[in-house]
């Protein structure tokens, strides 16, 4: 999949959703990548074992104050080659390559979004994502 497609998969999964969510997104940047750097890796403690499908940068709405301004905007990276591989690894019966893909783009960028709002890691596997 060129990298035009895989945007608009993460396009189309910011796209979907609910209102109540997109409305409450605030000061954030999503953006698609090839694959995380060894330094993200080494500063998530991935390098050598283990991968990153997305990435939240930021500060979560729960931890802003008053004080919180003139900042810029956080930022959620989705991997496309570790999207990729996922998807080809987790194909569920019945389900094709191209919808494998755009269900691990959906649920990576939900996560990641699942993180702007405050949400822990535990807290996501809680809900599915």
């Amino acid at each position: 999949m060129d990298p035009e497609e895989f945007d608009d998969l993460v396009d189309e999964a910011l796209e979907d959703l609910p209102d109540e969510f997109a409305d409450r997104l605030d000061n954030i940047d999503v953006v698609s990548e090839r694959r995380p750097s060894a330094r993200v890796l080494r500063e998530m403690g991935l390098l050598g074992h283990g991968t990153l499908l997305g990435l939240y940068q930021g500060v979560p709405q729960t931890r802003r104050t008053s004080d919180y301004g003139n900042v810029l905007p956080d930022r959620i990276v989705v991997y496309r080659d570790p999207v990729l591989a996922e998807a080809r690894a987790d194909r569920r019966p019945g389900e094709t390559l191209d919808d494998a893909i755009r269900r691990v783009a959906r649920d990576t960028v939900l996560h990641e979004i699942g993180h702007h709002f405050g949400l822990s890691d535990p807290d996501l596997e809680d809900v599915g994502y």
